[in-house]
C-alpha cells in the first residue's frame, strides 16, 4: 500500500536525503490573498466582521462571540461521565509534567556591585485556538491551557469554531473541557477570523469588550496558519503548523500489526497527514503493508486514511542499517517519532530532531495525544530541527535585569567607551562619560 523509497546501498548527503524523503505540506502563500481580506475586515470592524465570516464559512452565526457562562456549565453537566473522568486524568498528568517546566530566576554576580538577573515573566494575555474540522479536540484544550496556567498567565481565552448542530456555540465537549480547566472566556469563532479577532479585539454584540491578546497558540488548518503569518508581529504566535505526521524507526524485532495501527492513527487526522516507516528490514516492510491492507479496510475513516497513506507525504523508507535509519529520521525531523527497535531507549537517546519521541511498543503516539502528560502541540514539516513543542516556556518571557552600582560601572567605563568608539557610536560613550563628568584627574 505504501510507496517505497529505497536508500539501501547509497550514502546520500543531508540535502539529498531531505529531497528524497516523503514530504507533504501545504503552500500557505497560496491562500494569503484569500485570508488577507478577512484579517483586514476583522481588524477594521472587529466582532461584526468575524461573525459575518463565521456565518459564511461555518454556516452559522451565534448570538454573540463570547459563549455564555450558562452554556459552558451546561456542557459540563451533560458530559458523559466516562469522558469527564478521562479528561480529568489527562489534565492531572499534563499538570505534573508542565509544573516541572517552570523556570526560576537566575542571578549572576558579574563583579562586586554588578548583577545581571534573568527573570521569567508570563505573557499577560493569550489566545488558545482549538480547531473543529474532521474531529473534536478537547485534548487540544488541555494541551494549550495547562502550560499557560502553569506559566502563570493571568488572562486567557479559548477560541473554537461555532457549530451548526449546537446552537452556534463550539462543540459541547470543547466547552466541557474548558469548564474542567476553569476557563470562563470562550469565543465562538474559528478560522482566520478567529486569529484576527484574537489579534485586534473588538466589541461583542452586547457591547462587551473583547480584549486582544499578546500571544496566540494552537494548531489549525491552512487558513488559520495563513492568518497567523499575517498577524505575526502585531501578536506573537507559537508556530505555523502544517499537517500532522508520524515517523517510525523500526527493525525486525517490531510487531507489524502495531506499526500499521500507529501509521493509521495519524492518517485518520487528515487526508494530508503523513505516515512514514523507516526500516532496515524489507520483510518487516512487507508485513506492515499486509497489516495495513487488513486494518484500513476495518477502520472507521478508511477513505480519509487511504488517501493519506497513498499521498506523496507517506511511505516506507528502506535503509541498510540502524545508523542509516537514524540519519533518515534526523533529516526528516518528524512531529512524532516512534522508536520500535531493540534497545529502543538507547536508540532514542541518539535522535537529534523530533517534536516528541515515543520509546518502544508501549509508548504510542496516541498515548502522547491524550494521557502521557506530554504536550501534543508539536513542530511539523521538518521544523523540529530548530523548534520545540508547546510548553510552559512558550508562555514566558525571559527578561534581563541589570543592576550596577557606581563603582561597578566605573570599573568598566573605559571599556564601554572604547567599544562605543570602535563602533562609531560616540553618543554611547558620552552616556558613560556624563556620569563621571565631575571627576578630577
Amino acid at each position: 500500500m505504501l510507496a517505497r523509497t529505497d536508500l539501501r546501498g547509497s550514502t546520500p548527503t543531508l540535502a539529498q536525503l531531505r529531497r528524497a524523503l516523503p514530504r507533504g505540506g501545504t503552500d500557505v502563500n497560496a491562500v494569503l490573498d484569500t485570508v488577507e481580506p478577512v484579517v483586514h475586515a476583522v481588524a477594521q470592524r472587529g466582532a461584526e466582521a468575524a461573525l459575518e465570516y463565521g456565518e459564511k464559512f461555518d454556516g452559522v452565526k451565534p448570538a454573540s462571540v463570547r459563549v455564555p457562562a450558562a452554556v459552558i456549565a451546561d456542557a459540563l453537566d451533560r458530559l458523559d461521565p466516562a469522558v469527564a473522568d478521562a479528561l480529568r486524568e489527562s489534565i492531572d498528568r499534563a499538570r505534573k509534567v508542565h509544573a516541572d517546566q517552570r523556570r526560576e530566576t537566575t542571578r549572576t554576580q558579574v563583579v562586586d556591585g554588578g548583577v545581571v538577573a534573568e527573570k521569567w515573566i508570563p505573557v499577560r494575555r493569550v489566545g488558545l485556538y482549538v480547531p473543529g474540522g474532521n474531529a473534536v479536540y478537547p485534548s487540544s484544550v488541555i494541551m494549550n491551557v495547562v502550560p499557560a496556567q502553569e506559566a502563570g498567565v493571568g488572562s486567557l481565552v479559548v477560541a473554537s469554531p461555532p457549530q451548526k448542530d449546537f446552537g452556534g456555540w463550539p462543540h459541547p465537549t470543547i466547552l466541557a473541557a474548558c469548564a474542567l480547566l476553569g476557563v470562563d472566556e470562550v469565543w465562538a469563532v474559528g478560522g482566520a477570523q478567529a486569529v484576527a479577532l484574537l489579534t485586534y479585539g473588538g466589541e461583542d454584540t452586547d457591547q462587551d469588550v473583547l480584549d486582544p491578546v499578546d500571544l496566540i497558540t494552537g494548531p489549525g488548518n491552512i487558513y488559520v496558519t495563513a492568518a497567523k503569518r499575517l498577524c505575526r508581529g502585531v501578536v506573537g504566535i507559537d508556530s505555523e503548523a502544517g499537517p500532522t505526521e508520524i515517523a517510525i524507526l523500526a527493525d525486525d524485532s517490531a510487531d507489524a500489526g502495531i506499526l500499521a495501527s500507529d501509521l493509521i492513527s495519524q492518517a485518520e487526522h487528515d487526508v494530508l497527514a503523513a505516515s512514514v516507516l523507516v526500516t532496515d528490514s524489507a520483510e518487516l516492510a512487507d508485513a506492515v503493508d499486509e497489516a495495513l491492507t487488513l486494518q484500513v479496510a476495518a477502520t472507521k475513516h478508511r477513505e480519509r486514511v487511504t488517501t493519506a497513506l497513498n499521498g506523496s507525504q507517506s511511505g516506507i523508507v528502506l535503509v541498510d542499517n540502524l545508523e542509516s535509519g537514524l540519519a533518515v529520521v534526523d533529516a526528516y525531523a518528524a512531529e512524532h517519532l516512534e522508536i520500535q527497535t531493540r534497545d529502543a531507549a538507547a536508540v532514542a537517546d541518539r535522535v537529534h530532531n523530533a517534536g516528541a519521541i515515543f520509546v518502544g511498543p508501549y509508548a504510542p503516539v496516541s498515548l502522547g495525544d491524550y494521557c502521557a502528560g506530554s504536550n501534543h502541540v508539536l513542530p511539523t514539516s521538518g521544523s523540529a530541527r530548530f523548534a520545540s513543542g508547546l510548553s510552559v516556556q512558550t508562555f514566558l518571557k525571559g527578561v534581563h535585569v541589570i543592576d550596577y552600582d557606581e563603582a561597578a560601572l566605573r570599573e568598566v567605563a573605559d571599556k564601554v567607551v572604547t567599544l562605543a568608539d570602535a563602533e562609531d557610536l560616540p553618543g554611547h560613550g558620552d552616556a558613560i562619560k556624563q556620569r563621571f563628568a565631575g571627576d578630577t584627574a
